[in-house]
């Protein structure tokens, strides 16, 4: 019989897995596995159970928001554990699980995670750490990671319109110089984010739809700092309608980029604080990840970026 470990945050979301556990485990089960259930204790805990497990298990599965699986990831990536990793979303905003088309149903998703396919995608590396789908700093990008969790679960994704509301009125600006390929930029930002995601905080379709998650490439968006109402107004509406304003903001993509800084700036990864930095160094690790997704799923993802490439 396989071998599988199985990672939960007893407290994510609004705690649907919960009353489902007992059913989750039979899929396991009924798909050949010996399960090993560990539920976290605390922050990054799901790290350091992974990098103390021991070597054998045939597949990992996180369930949590993508909190939980960013440390699990994380936790795997720092040992090179080579085990698929499946992911049952049970959190607030699930970003990374939508993009990839995994189920929201907590039953589904368990079912991909025994019986789909393993998708190589790919993961980044800012500085000594990891993520998944991004890496971001500036405005409101704090605010996943200070809005109480029992807030998120009362209210969702108002919980985080709330919580950012309190800062409208106190924007930082950044001037950083920004070195990707053969390019140099230097400019004043109030936002930035290195992405492998088609859905960042819960909102689709702000970074584009020709968006690949193992082609070597992260989608990259800098939002300039409006110096006037107008410009301000300019930057909403570009953001609102979904489209890329070259006056007024940057969108490029590349598998590294260099960001340099007169202070520290707080980043956060994968909606959790990533430390403070006055030099970043973000690197694409290509397609190394192998997360289960449904067949048709997979074959859809490579196919999309079969026709960008003929596009191209």
């Amino acid at each position: 019989m396989k071998k599988m470990l199985f990672i939960y945050n007893p407290n994510a979301g609004t705690g649907a897995l919960k009353p489902k556990l007992s059913d989750v485990l039979d899929i396991f089960t009924k798909g050949g596995y010996e399960v090993t259930v560990y539920p976290t204790q605390k922050c990054r805990d799901g790290i350091e159970k992974m990098s103390a497990c021991p070597d054998g298990y045939d597949l990992i599965v996180c369930s949590g928001g993508d909190g939980t699986l960013d440390e699990v990831m994380k936790g795997m990536r720092m040992r090179s554990y080579d085990a698929p990793l499946g992911y049952i979303p049970a959190g607030t905003t699930n970003d990374f699980a939508s993009s990839l088309g995994i189920p929201k149903d907590i039953l589904e998703a368990a079912g991909t995670a025994v019986n789909g396919v393993p998708f190589p995608c790919d993961v980044g590396r800012l500085n000594d750490d990891y993520f998944i789908y991004v890496a971001a700093f500036g405005l409101f990008t704090d605010v996943s990671y200070e809005t109480k969790q029992s807030m998120k679960n009362i209210l969702g994704h108002l919980a985080y319109v709330l919580e950012g509301a309190k800062r409208i009125f106190n924007i930082p600006s950044y001037r950083i110089r920004v070195v990707h390929d053969d390019e140099e930029i230097e400019d004043e930002f109030i936002y930035g984010m290195v992405t492998n995601s088609r859905s960042v905080g819960g909102f689709k379709g702000i970074i584009g739809t020709n968006v690949v998650f193992d082609d070597g490439e992260f989608e990259v968006t800098l939002l300039k700092t409006p110096k006037t109402p107008m410009e301000l107004n300019d930057l909403l509406g570009a953001i609102m309608l979904r489209q890329i304003n070259p006056e007024r903001m940057y969108s490029f993509k590349s598998g590294f980029v260099q960001f340099e800084s007169m202070e520290a700036i707080p980043w956060t990864i994968d909606g959790e604080y990533g430390g403070s930095h006055e030099k970043v160094f973000v690197r694409n690790e290509q397609k190394a990840l192998r997360i289960m997704v449904k067949q048709e799923v997979a074959a859809g993802l490579s196919a999309e970026k079969m026709n960008l490439e003929q596009k191209g």
